[in-house]
């Protein structure tokens, strides 16, 4: 997210809420005293994700490229305390905002790397530059990154993203958030290129987003555990509602939509 034009505003409707803004857009939205709270809808929806890897006060090894308000590391840090985060974001001074703004939770295990998602990933792989290496560690990893609206060209590259899912652990889930419009091109992109690199996909979203009728969010997941089928049914049930869930045939011929 790029700083030009990003502001972080008092949410009106939540006291002590702030929201994170980039050219007027809402990227992040944070609230300080209760970081348990999960404004956005596709942010639930991988809030759901870590409550079915693990339960409440169990810690988890989490990385999140891309950090805006860092929202979904503040809730990992106040349910399950003890757990160990990486973000990586390449703009050093709006995280420096957004601390200084919102301090994060006392307590919260959380280290920074300032540069590129694809240069990180690579240093996480190999441990060079003086970073921990976290090959097959990650319980979870949380790609978020965006310029604006615009994610980088790697977040579709089939190469990235095998690099990326090595930071896995066997039972380990990466979640991506595609903000897409009605043609679905980025989902298509991005599911296509996740569906090489692991072998369980499956996307979250709300009917209309994912049949192409409207613009949203759509939530990619991938994991090579077996077990990981038998959460779909149990995420599409904790919504946010109207929830959809796809996985096999179904998403597929989605992905495969007008070639």
């Amino acid at each position: 997210m790029g700083d030009e034009g990003t502001m972080i505003e008092p949410d009106p409707f939540t006291p002590g809420g702030f929201t994170v803004t980039s050219a007027g857009i809402p990227q992040s939205h944070v609230n300080p005293a209760d970081p348990r709270h999960l404004a956005f809808e596709y942010v639930r929806r991988i809030g759901h994700v870590i409550d079915l890897l693990a339960e409440v006060g169990r810690p988890i090894t989490a990385l999140h490229l891309g950090g805006g308000g860092l929202t979904l590391p503040r809730y990992i840090a106040a349910t399950r305390p003890g757990s160990v985060q990486t973000v990586v974001e390449l703009d050093r001074e709006l995280t420096e905002r957004v601390l200084g703004r919102m301090p994060l939770p006392a307590g919260a295990d959380i280290r920074f790397i300032f540069d590129d998602a694809m240069a990180a990933v690579r240093r996480l792989a190999t441990g060079t530059t003086g970073t921990v290496r976290t090959a097959g560690t990650a319980q979870l990893v949380v790609v978020d990154v965006y310029d604006g609206l615009v994610p980088p060209p790697y977040i579709a590259d089939p190469g990235f993203l095998r690099e990326l899912v090595g930071l896995l652990a066997p039972e380990g889930v990466v979640a991506v958030n595609v903000a897409d419009g009605p043609s679905l091109e980025r989902t298509r992109a991005q599911g296509r290129a996740l569906g090489v690199a692991i072998p369980q996909l499956a996307a979250l979203g709300t009917p209309r987003v994912l049949a192409g009728e409207e613009a949203g969010n759509v939530v990619l997941l991938g994991s090579s555990a077996t077990t990981f089928v038998d959460w779909l049914p149990r995420l599409g049930a904790l919504g946010p509602h109207p929830s959809e869930t796809l996985s096999g045939a179904e998403l597929a011929a989605v992905l495969d939509q007008f070639g």
